[in-house]
């Protein structure tokens, strides 16, 4: 049984929403709403996030099979950060089901490193992991607040966040703990290069958690991809950009469309 919870609006071609690490469906509400105009659009709760169940023997590999449960053949994947992540990894497993990627806030790796300056400093999440061992709600809150530092908008962006987590349901401390470590320890620069799908890759000015160097050498790395950035936007660009953004994703949409693509 899938332990997902998902839910599903509009009518269409099929559109699937992951989010991000310690969030839930919420978060893709303004988003989710103008898409739902011309597409069937699936939002999905990660596991162990908001409503969907958490089970020990969910190792990133069956975590990934859950989530390909949710996506119907020829579907768009839009993922958000860890969804991102989620959705590159679907892309190249399963590429007849997934028609075209969108990937907002997204990195092939999480975490700096000598041959990839554009990550987070081991240390910060190192400190992010011992302090979900104590308090996983203040971790999540202060994984919040640096999501929407520089942006456009932030004090309204954070409170839409949290009223998310308030609203639908935070995460499960394991489930919390496996996510971290997935982006601790993920790099998917070598599978980027694989994955053949139309992809657009949507980054922010002022993104603290994946900086916009990173998803524009994530975009160059992606073989049919094109790049976006987003002026005076933070990590969280669905909720403070997100006329834009949907705008963006709705000429994409339509531009990547198998009829568009056969013509």
């Amino acid at each position: 049984m899938n332990p997902l919870h998902a839910e599903i609006s509009g009518h269409g071609p099929p559109v699937v929403l992951w989010h991000g690490w310690g969030m839930n469906l919420r978060a893709f509400d303004l988003l989710r709403d103008g898409l739902a105009r011309a597409h069937r659009v699936i939002a999905v709760d990660l596991p162990g996030h908001g409503r969907s169940d958490w089970h020990a023997s969910l190792d990133d590999a069956a975590q990934l099979q859950c989530l390909l449960q949710t996506v119907p053949e020829g579907a768009v994947l839009i993922g958000w950060s860890l969804g991102g992540q989620f959705a590159l990894r679907a892309a190249a497993q399963a590429p007849a089901r997934v028609h075209a990627l969108v990937l907002l806030n997204s990195t092939p790796r999480f975490v700096r490193a000598d041959d990839w300056p554009h990550g987070l400093e081991p240390a910060l999440l190192q400190q992010f992991g011992a302090q979900l061992q104590q308090d996983a709600a203040r971790t999540v809150d202060d994984f919040l607040a640096l999501q929407v530092r520089g942006s456009r908008a932030a004090p309204a962006t954070l409170q839409q966040l949290r009223n998310a987590l308030q609203s639908h349901g935070m995460a499960q401390p394991a489930a919390l703990r496996a996510g971290l470590a997935l982006l601790a320890g993920q790099d998917l620069r070598a599978l980027a290069v694989g994955v053949r799908q139309p992809a657009l890759v949507v980054g922010g000015e002022y993104d603290r958690v994946t900086p916009p160097q990173a998803s524009q050498a994530l975009a160059g790395l992606l073989p049919r991809a094109e790049y976006l950035e987003l002026e005076r936007a933070g990590h969280a660009c669905l909720l403070s950009h997100a006329d834009a953004l949907l705008a963006a994703v709705q000429v994409f949409l339509d531009r990547t469309a198998p009829q568009a693509l056969a013509s």
